[in-house]
């Protein structure tokens, strides 16, 4: 095991400067930094699954994929290989601006599998795109008649509890609105940011590696009903067809 004081913490700066970035067909910059553990056709595998439609509107932005990035207070530092007592110190992503660019350091040794890792990706590309470009109306149209069908659950634990802070009965002590839905607005444009993100990361994910359905689950909401997550994914890669070398499918499987 590396003793923690064998290990040089970089700063972030240093990182960017010192990695060798190389761009990806689909446009995206990316790079690996020290022991990642990840091989470079996986990671390339990973990186290129975004869609060019995607990618492009994630200008002047580069993924560093890293063992450790380290967040304390403002400061994000670097650690070019894992021990335990600096992965108790680490999280999963942070964004660094320098100038006019932004990097995102992804740690690769907090990841225990190549889902992980990719999903980790996925999510922050979503997250980034829905920054720059917004979310589709065509998706929110699809989403909100999902909602008010009453179409259980979601497919994260921020778009669950942004789809339950849209909708309220009414107050029973205002009797002007007894009765009535109420719909935040506010929250409502969140919930559609959420689930857009969600949406568009399981979509980008699927193209990258076969998973379940059930490996989306997590125990804190409902999982979003399989017919329902698969209309959103399926529009979804309406909206922006896989690159080549990838393909979108969704398979049933029926007993007996």
């Amino acid at each position: 095991m590396v003793d923690a004081a064998q290990i040089p913490l970089l700063t972030a700066a240093q990182v960017a400067q010192e990695a060798h970035v190389q761009q990806a067909p689909n446009g995206i910059f990316y790079a690996s930094f020290g022991e990642t553990n990840v091989a470079a056709e996986d990671l390339e595998r990973v990186v290129q699954a975004v869609p060019a439609v995607v990618a492009k509107a994630l200008a002047r932005r580069a993924w560093y994929f890293v063992p450790l990035a380290i967040g304390e207070d403002d400061e994000t530092t670097i650690a070019p290989a894992y021990n335990i007592d600096l992965g108790d110190r680490a999280v999963c992503h942070r964004n660094v601006s320098f100038g006019s660019s932004d990097f995102t350091f992804i740690s690769t040794r907090l990841m225990q599998d190549r889902f992980a890792l990719a999903f980790e990706y996925f999510i922050n590309v979503a997250h980034q795109f829905v920054e720059a470009v917004g979310v589709p109306a065509s998706f929110s149209d699809l989403a909100w008649s999902q909602v008010k069908a009453d179409v259980r659950g979601e497919t994260s634990q921020d778009a669950w509890e942004g789809r339950r802070r849209t909708r309220d009965r009414g107050r029973p002590h205002d009797l002007a609105t007894e009765g009535r839905e109420h719909v935040d607005e506010k929250a409502k444009t969140a919930y559609f940011e959420a689930a857009f993100s969600d949406a568009l990361a399981i979509y980008m994910l699927s193209l990258t590696i076969d998973f379940d359905y059930t490996d989306l689950r997590e125990r804190e909401y409902p999982l979003l009903a399989a017919p329902a997550l698969a209309e959103r994914l399926r529009h979804v890669a309406g909206l922006f067809p896989a690159n080549a070398g990838y393909e979108f499918e969704i398979r049933y499987r029926r007993r007996g």
